[in-house]
């Protein structure tokens, strides 16, 4: 596997008055329900930093590490990059209680919710950023109580050399089928592991092709059966998950994207200039070429440009 990603090719044009003012690059990949390519465009085998799209992973990781808990929407929300709603903070809170842990144990710094709602809601109530409502808190609390069940000391449970951290690497390169190619620090303080898109996508697979109630399909199902724990009220992952039967949908940051759907297959798309507005037509594209299609995947797909306040153009699909 290289390793420099060398870039995507055009995926997605912006058009405003019918006429063509810019294209979003980047790089998707198609898998078949076997796993093999059916479709690629762009560098798909040299590694990215996939971002949140690696949470699936790292939870798989901490259950085999010993991580138990009772709730299943608990685990997805270990696996989130959730919107900070105030479900979402009640969760993450209660999470901690289990195990006499507050929320001052969390390394994820202290952020707003990602909602705007949400956000505003707050604000107007005289609230302010805290640990608890940022999106990484669920994973940081699966990282703290997965020490915890484990043995291992909570200091420093974030950094590389961290026996979880070590243990969490080993889970990635299993699932993926890959080296980690580079291990840099994720917008939350945690690791965040370098694979390629083919690998990403093959790891989705994986994880919604395992037997029942191994890990790897204990994180699919709870994801799939709690999706506003993934995302939020409004988030892309939870209108996903909810619209399109059997799909499992996790976004990460600097615009990638992972999918993955029982006997069908799995897409995973990295648009270069981290634009998220082109994941989702692209995405839709992609799905149409295993055969998927859905209501919520022409809503998502449908990114209007703005002119004066009214709809003027989109941002639509051209692989």
């Amino acid at each position: 596997m290289s390793k420099t990603y060398e870039g995507g090719v055009p995926l997605a044009e912006v058009v405003r008055s019918g006429f063509v003012e810019g294209l979003h690059r980047g790089s998707v990949v198609v898998l078949d329900a076997s796993g093999a390519v059916r479709a690629a465009a762009g560098d798909v085998a040299s590694p990215v930093f996939p971002r949140s799209c690696g949470k699936p992973l790292q939870a798989v990781g901490m259950l085999r590490a010993g991580l138990r808990l009772a709730d299943p929407a608990d685990l997805a929300l270990v696996a989130a990059s959730h919107d900070g709603e105030d479900f979402h903070e009640t969760r993450v809170r209660a999470l901690l209680a289990t195990a006499g842990v507050t929320e001052s144990a969390l390394r994820c710094p202290p952020d707003l919710p990602l909602g705007e709602a949400a956000r505003t809601a707050l604000l107007r109530a005289g609230g302010g950023p805290t640990r608890l409502r940022m999106n990484c808190s669920g994973k940081h609390a699966g990282m703290l109580l997965t020490c915890l069940a484990a043995g291992w000391p909570v200091d420093g449970y974030w950094r590389p050399e961290h026996p979880l951290q070590e243990r969490l690497r080993a889970t990635v390169t299993e699932l993926t089928g890959e080296s980690v190619a580079a291990v840099g620090v994720d917008g939350c303080g945690a690791p965040v592991l370098a694979v390629s898109l083919t690998g990403l996508a093959g790891a989705f697979l994986r994880l919604v092709a395992a037997a029942p109630g191994s890990p790897e399909r204990a994180v699919a199902d709870a994801m799939r059966d709690h999706p506003e724990q993934v995302g939020g009220t409004d988030a892309r992952d939870t209108r996903l998950m909810a619209g399109v039967p059997g799909l499992l949908a996790k976004f990460g940051a600097e615009a990638v994207q992972a999918v993955a759907i029982p006997g069908v297959g799995a897409v995973a798309i990295k648009v270069d200039d981290g634009a998220p507005r082109a994941l989702m037509p692209v995405l839709a594209s992609a799905l149409g070429r295993l055969g998927v299609t859905a209501p919520v995947l022409g809503e998502l797909a449908d990114q209007p440009v703005y002119g004066g306040g009214e709809p003027v153009g989109a941002v639509r699909a051209i692989w």
